[in-house]
């Protein structure tokens, strides 16, 4: 099984945090559709015909696309793909492009799972961050789309922000528990440096980032969700039991995947590719044929090193086994007294072949994870 993943790449606007590739300029979405159908032409064979077990529209703002836009992708998907019929169809949103008729059609059209770009219930920190939408706005976009039948709903929310002290963060985490979707996604505020929060950063004008304040607003985060029932299995995501991203979690798993569309990533376990991150590059280049795209093949240490950095990050762990069997890599004996310390202090523990973290282990998963590399 495989995944396919689709960039639009364009936004209503530009929020202060996000440095993902994108457009404001909508006048040329039809154009970019006909371009990312032409790719999917061009690369169907990337993934050897390997059954399509996920398809995750992201962005950017994919809730932008228009009802024949959105099929005219998927129609073409399943012309040059084997799709499952069981596969989990993806589809990122904002609130404010939601409404009854629009969540409908993306229904009719086969999505069977939203992604809402919510980040916050407040209106104070929606404005510090440069969202299109307001707190009633997101409320009802998932009145609505229950309303239209969406039974798998995720949403995404911001800690550690600066204004939004503990106060409001219990309030967030109280408004999305009364809602309770059947998956959260929480990612702390980065400051990346091309972002308006990085210019800010680089002047001076932004508040310096507290690592303490981050952690207890994650804490609690972490502590909420599990005893409401979430079940915590990816560093940054929850889910209700069996509601976990198929997707997402294919990458964590080291499963192919084709990226499609500008700035879009493949993987097909050999190489990776990267899809140029320019709107008119990118189109101009598929009209010509060509995918505009660099690549990288993996040595055998890299491809070590990314699976442990993947599957440390969850619940089902890093499978001892598999990079023996796979890479002729021994990290049990390789690793034996970091391995050995990180169990008896129950940061980590060891089921079956299974190396997995403990709750007080994924705090610390990018630092362990970087002293298990090779």
């Amino acid at each position: 099984m495989a995944g396919i993943y689709i960039h639009i790449p364009f936004c209503k606007q530009a929020c202060h945090y996000c440095d993902f590739h994108f457009s404001t300029n909508q006048s040329y979405v039809a154009q970019m559709t006909a371009a990312i159908c032409d790719e999917i032409k061009l690369q169907r064979n990337y993934l050897e015909r390997e059954v399509i077990d996920t398809v995750y529209f992201g962005g950017g703002t994919p809730s932008l696309l228009s009802q024949g836009q959105v099929d005219q992708i998927l129609n073409t998907l399943a012309k040059y793909h084997n799709i499952n019929e069981n596969a989990e169809i993806s589809f990122e949103a904002n609130p404010d492009d939601l409404d009854l008729k629009k969540l409908g059609e993306l229904s009719e059209s086969g999505i069977n799972r939203l992604s809402i770009g919510i980040q916050s219930f407040s209106e104070d920190v929606l404005k510090f961050l440069n969202r299109a939408h307001n707190r009633d706005q997101a409320l009802n976009s998932i009145h609505w789309a229950r309303e239209a039948g969406f039974e798998n709903i995720s949403i995404d929310l911001i800690y550690g922000i600066s204004i939004n002290n503990h106060i409001g963060w219990k309030s967030d985490l109280k408004t999305i528990l009364e809602i309770k979707p059947e998956h959260i996604s929480s990612y702390c505020l980065t400051i990346e440096p091309q972002t308006v929060f990085g210019h800010r950063a680089k002047k001076g004008q932004f508040p310096k980032q507290d690592e303490e304040f981050e952690a207890e607003q994650y804490d609690m985060l972490i502590s909420q969700l599990i005893s409401a029932g979430y079940l915590h299995y990816e560093v940054s995501n929850f889910c209700l039991p069996e509601k976990y991203s198929r997707h997402n979690s294919n990458y964590w798993k080291q499963k192919k995947y084709l990226g499609l569309g500008p700035g879009a990533h493949s993987y097909n376990m050999t190489e990776r590719q990267f899809n140029v991150s320019h709107n008119h590059k990118y189109m101009s280049s598929i009209q010509e044929g060509t995918v505009p795209a660099d690549f990288e093949v993996l040595t055998l240490e890299e491809k070590i090193n990314e699976y442990i950095l993947t599957t440390i990050r969850t619940i089902w762990g890093c499978d001892l086994s598999y990079l023996k069997d796979k890479h002729g890599y021994d990290l049990y004996s390789r690793k034996y007294s970091y391995l050995n310390d990180l169990i008896s202090n129950k940061f980590a523990m060891l089921e079956g072949t299974s190396l997995k973290l403990t709750e007080e282990g994924l705090l610390l998963a990018d630092e362990i994870s970087s002293a298990l590399f090779v």
